[in-house]
């Protein structure tokens, strides 16, 4: 088995990733709050570590991996009070959306997606604990974490209090002890969703969320969490402080890992700007897999940008790789892990590697005439699909773009232009040629029969 590096924000170098368990590995990655349909920068994180996951299942026998569901927040308050809907009726509507989108794009169901609403007596205990332990204090209602009763406190984002002051939307109150301090428990007004507690009618506070849901499903000490780099602080930094102090310095994880942001045409996405992309939106324009190839064409944690010419060569790499598993369809054959690939992905999910490799084994399967060699690079490029969640179609299902009817329309023309050949009718062929290349359809003549596929 190779040996598996991820890059840990918290040493800030790649580390040899071993469980805490031989045989068990838990993963928590941040999950969607739920007030609107995710955009695509919602998605990277979801694509990202679906290809960890897939890549841990490989290589042990158990992996629980959690995302929870935010369905309290302020966000949803909100946009509950402007469409006039009730909570619940808001966040499950979103909620099956996102879960519709990112099946979509072909990423797996994590093991786990706890909902915040669902765990208000452990977000209530953690918040006794925490004042038993006085890392908390009550004051006017609200509950908040004193963070100067953790030292360690930005021991992930390694910022300065200068900068974590200046960086961050701190919210001033006359009922802090401290400006850094933030809010466990915050008290809700009467035409706001709320619960009973010795505090107050009052929600948890988004930080306190996903401890309280890691602490209840995967442990008090997890192998992996992961999110976008924008959650490192304070959204990580916070999770970290009220998890070690209330459990008695254990730490949250043991790595940690963080995903780049993307910008749309090299500008950051923005309603204001009108460059704002969902993925509903998206998949309505474009293939949701070559949409999946464009969010792991960049290494994980570096920037992405998204553009419709990326879309268009995730497009293009794709009909490249479906066209060797069609030369080859007629062939079932047993996945086998290419080596080279896989190396590429426990090199800290190294993407654009494994990319590289993928059209390596496209050209030496072009360059081979020897069916047992095209067969082993046929198993070896099923394979690498399972890793990465791509090529999981049937090669003509892809071509044809699954749609069944308009398949058989072309179909039928493909028969009616070979009709016109047999009969040397070459200008009825033609006409029949550029009328599908209007349509965005590309016949391919070889082998005594004729093969199509989007343009």
């Amino acid at each position: 088995m190779l040996p598996l590096y991820l890059y840990n924000t918290l040493t800030r170098q790649k580390d040899l990733f071993t469980p805490l368990k031989p045989a068990e590995v838990t993963l928590y990655v941040c999950g969607p709050t739920v007030y609107d349909y995710a955009h695509i920068g919602n998605a990277r994180p979801v694509v990202v570590f679906d290809v960890l996951f897939r890549l841990l299942n490989w290589l042990y026998p158990n992996v629980r991996y959690a995302r929870n569901i935010t369905d309290i927040d302020d966000k949803i308050i909100t946009a509950c009070a402007e469409q006039g809907l009730p909570m619940e009726s808001l966040t499950r509507r979103f909620e099956l959306a996102f879960r519709e989108d990112m099946f979509a794009l072909n990423a797996l169901p994590p093991t786990l997606e706890p909902r915040a609403t669902e765990h208000l007596p452990q977000m209530l205990a953690l918040i006794d604990t925490l004042i038993k332990k006085g890392h908390a204090y009550v004051a006017d209602g609200h509950v908040l974490f004193d963070v100067a009763s953790f030292p360690a406190y930005a021991a992930l984002s390694r910022r300065s209090a200068e900068d974590r002051l200046a960086g961050a939307r701190v919210e001033v109150a006359a009922y802090k002890k401290n400006p850094e301090d933030f809010v466990l428990w915050k008290p809700s007004a009467p035409d706001q969703p709320g619960w009973d507690s010795p505090h107050s009618r009052g929600r948890p506070g988004w930080h306190l969320e996903c401890s309280a849901m890691i602490a209840a499903h995967l442990g008090t000490t997890i192998d992996i969490h992961g999110g976008g780099n924008d959650l490192i602080f304070p959204h990580h930094e916070n999770e970290i402080a009220q998890s070690v102090c209330a459990h008695d310095n254990a730490p949250l994880a043991r790595f940690w890992l963080h995903n780049g942001f993307i910008t749309v045409n090299g500008q950051k996405m923005s309603k204001s700007l009108g460059n704002f992309k969902t993925v509903r939106e998206l998949r309505g324009e474009h293939s949701p897999e070559a949409m999946r190839w464009l969010l792991l064409s960049a290494h994980y944690r570096q920037p992405l940008d998204w553009t419709d010419e990326g879309l268009k060569n995730a497009r293009q790499n794709l009909d490249k790789f479906y066209g060797v598993l069609r030369e080859s369809e007629s062939e079932v054959v047993e996945p086998l892990v290419d080596d080279a690939l896989f190396g590429a992905l426990c090199d800290d999910l190294n993407t654009p590697a494994a990319f590289a490799r993928l059209h390596e084994l496209a050209a030496d399967f072009h360059k081979s005439s020897d069916a047992a060699v095209r067969r082993d690079i046929k198993r070896r490029l099923t394979a690498s699909g399972l890793l990465l969640g791509i090529l999981q179609q049937d090669a003509e299902t892809w071509f044809q773009g699954g749609n069944a009817a308009e398949a058989a329309d072309i179909e039928s023309l493909i028969a009616q232009r070979a009709a016109a050949r047999a009969r040397k009718d070459f200008q009825t062929s033609d006409m029949i040629r550029d009328g599908l290349l209007a349509r965005g359809i590309v016949l391919e003549d070889k082998a005594g029969q004729t093969v199509w596929k989007r343009a």
